[in-house]
């Protein structure tokens, strides 16, 4: 998942992207992109082990390169081959304040590579006869409601986590940053306006894994997602070092800190419990090198370990089965990315918070996968050397994604910093009286618009939260959160710039009756001023 900072916006999107680079892609538009023809189609490595070993001192090397190149703190890696953690290493630091070095043990926010991990528990859910892929969602909750009432009505289970809704990216994920809960998240839904038709389009998005995972809950009789996590899979597994709180990642006593990144370096910030972990399964969870590898061997093990079956293999094909195509050689199943390379098939998923990445990747055929986490915002640094570890297993041909990543995270930056740029000579700001008053939008609830020269504040009533809106030019205003409170630390991790512009807009009656918030990741929400504020 990704804040709703535009320094991370797209972030699945850009590495499916990045991924898309390598020479390995199968051509598009033929049976050979899918499969490849028997000449060219991959047969296993004799010793996929000997194979990792031998190019362990490169990747180790472009490691060492990628974190000098992103100027990243901390990174710890982990392989496995069949029903082993062959390899496992820290690299870097925890914390540039005291130097101590990242370990396979050190605890990292994996974002939403806890995706899969929610898919996992609704294909659990399945198999014992709680529920159905094919439900529709609106029996299962009935306070779920999309914009048209036919989409309210074909929802399925299973399209909750498919990617296809029609919904805009990331479709208000920044109203958690001003402090909504679930309720208010899924029920906010019903007012966003489709932008493709119903499954007929890839578009990532966070809420609706929050409504999915209350499905999982309520058909387990738990009192939450994370109440299933932990009994069906974080135990069972012997993941002892995963968690799901600010709070639990910040006790650790092996915790990495996390960091913003910046072309110019990156910036430590606090944990908030705001995002990611009131996203739930959409990214909530906390694990290490040595946890992680746990999960890749249940994966490699087709539901099984240690002899033991966990979930059936009908259940793990149920969340790898694409159910929307992205890109022409990837496709989005549940929770899952499905890569069709030349030499075989890919299975993957990153994850991104405010100040940490992830990266996690398996090959189904042969029975291998990796694991990256980083105390630094993904900007493409983990899936760089994720997708680097997969080619050299697969022996496709070389890659260099750290140089597309970066090229991408810097020109991605500099795009920012120009949106929010302030103009030369800006022109002045119209007189701050009449613009305040009293507004409402019907996702967030009521508002008051205050002066507080040189700037107005908007205070939201649900939650309490403030924006500061500050001139710009002319008529348009930023507006950015104010870090007070539980604010504040939320206020750290989405970063210097501002969140979004303010424009207000003339009404039926004449007057600045609206008042329009764009956020910074392409959402805009309308306040409608009230009557009472007249």
């Amino acid at each position: 998942m990704a804040t709703s900072s535009a320094g991370r916006r797209g972030l699945l999107a850009a590495a499916i992207a990045t991924i898309g680079t390598g020479l390995g892609m199968a051509a598009a538009g033929s049976d050979t992109a899918r499969a490849g023809t028997d000449a060219d189609r991959a047969t296993p490595p004799p010793d996929m082990a000997a194979r990792i070993a031998s190019f362990i001192p490169d990747m180790e090397a472009e490691i060492a390169r990628g974190m000098k190149l992103f100027d990243m703190p901390g990174l710890a890696i982990g392989i496995v081959c069949q029903d082993e953690l062959v390899y496992a290493r820290g690299f870097g630091v925890r914390s540039r304040k005291t130097n101590t070095p990242v370990g396979t043990g050190t605890v990292f926010q994996i974002g939403s590579t806890t995706k899969a991990f929610l898919a996992a528990t609704l294909a659990l859910m399945v198999e014992r006869g709680h529920l159905q892929w094919d439900d529709r969602v609106t029996d299962r909750d009935t306070d779920f409601e999309m914009a048209d009432p036919w989409v309210t009505r074909e929802f399925r289970v299973f399209d909750l986590l498919a990617q296809r809704s029609g919904l805009p990216p990331y479709a208000n994920d920044a109203l958690c940053s001003f402090g909504l809960d679930e309720s208010a998240l899924i029920r906010s839904l019903r007012y966003v306006e489709p932008v493709s038709s119903f499954r007929s389009t890839f578009a990532y998005t966070n809420v609706t894994h929050l409504l999915a995972g209350r499905i999982v809950a309520k058909a387990a009789g738990e009192a939450d997602w994370n109440a299933v996590l932990q009994k069906e899979l974080l135990t069972p597994l012997g993941m002892t070092q995963s968690s799901v709180t600010a709070a639990a990642i910040a006790a650790a006593p092996d915790h990495a800190e996390g960091y913003l990144w910046s072309p110019s370096g990156p910036t430590e910030v606090p944990f908030t419990q705001i995002f990611p972990y009131d996203f739930g399964g959409a990214g909530d969870l906390n694990s290490t090198v040595q946890d992680m590898a746990q999960w890749l061997r249940l994966q490699i093990g087709n539901g099984s370990l240690h002899g033991h079956s966990y979930i059936s293999p009908v259940g793990m094909a149920a969340t790898r089965t694409p159910k929307v195509s992205v890109s022409e050689a990837q496709s989005y199943a549940l929770g899952w990315i499905v890569h069709q390379t030349r030499n075989g098939t890919v299975v993957w998923h990153n994850g991104g918070t405010s100040a940490f990445g992830a990266f996690v990747g398996f090959l189904p055929d042969h029975g291998a996968g990796v694991v990256v986490l980083t105390n630094t915002t993904n900007v493409g640094l983990p899936d760089a050397i994720g997708a680097w570890v997969t080619d050299r297993m697969l022996g496709n041909p070389a890659t260099d994604y750290i140089a597309v990543t970066l090229k991408r995270a810097q020109d991605q930056a500099a795009e920012s910093a120009r949106m929010f740029a302030q103009p030369k000579s800006p022109r002045p700001a119209p007189p701050l009286s009449p613009l305040a008053g009293s507004f409402t939008n019907p996702a967030i609830g009521p508002a008051t618009i205050a002066v507080d020269e040189p700037r107005l504040v908007m205070t939201l009533e649900a939650t309490g939260a403030r924006l500061s809106i500050e001139p710009w030019d002319g008529d348009v205003f930023t507006a950015r959160l104010v870090a007070e409170g539980r604010f504040a630390t939320i206020a750290a991790n989405l970063g210097p710039l501002p969140n979004a512009f303010v424009q207000y807009q003339i009404g039926d009656r004449g007057g600045l009756d609206h008042l329009k918030l764009s956020m910074d990741d392409g959402q805009a929400y309308v306040f409608d001023r009230t009557a009472k504020s007249g």
